[in-house]
């Protein structure tokens, strides 16, 4: 049996080290690539949660983004400047603005989408398609678990 004893920086075998690193080194080799078709982290993180939920507030994009409302106030300030988002008032309360990408966000997304899919295989090149299968069926369910337990903690 592995030793999953978090102590001490030594154990890089750790799981919570490893997938914690999986991630940021996946966001790393991800943002030096969008980079080359002119879009910063912040943009794209823009961009993928607005086209996974079009027509959000600035509250909840602040909330999804995990960042306060004032600074993601801002940020769609200079993404709709440069035209990437529109603001449109909602229909029930004229105080909420709702956010949509513009036609020119869609195809940076959709740049942006083959390039997340070759990071993603780059990735998992050291895996066999039986063992990506399973390292994603095993990664469903541990996302499944965490959210039940995140649910709980609300």
């Amino acid at each position: 049996m592995l030793d999953q004893s978090p102590v001490g920086p030594e154990n890089d075998g750790y799981i919570g080290y490893m997938v914690s690193d999986v991630a940021r080194l996946m966001r790393t080799v991800f943002d030096r690539r969008v980079r080359d078709i002119g879009l910063t982290r912040a943009q794209w993180l823009v961009l993928t949660r607005l086209y996974r939920r079009p027509g959000a507030s600035q509250t909840e994009l602040a909330s999804m983004l995990e960042i306060d409302r004032a600074s993601a106030g801002r940020l769609i300030d200079r993404m709709e400047r440069a035209g990437w988002v529109e603001r449109r008032a909602d229909q029930v309360d004229r105080r909420i603005n709702r956010l949509f990408l513009t036609s020119e966000a869609r195809r940076a997304h959709a740049d942006m989408w083959q390039v997340a899919v070759a990071t993603v295989d780059d990735a998992l090149a050291a895996l066999s398609p039986e063992e990506r299968s399973q390292f994603t069926d095993l990664t469903g369910r541990v996302k499944s678990r965490l959210q039940a337990l995140a649910g709980a903690a609300a």
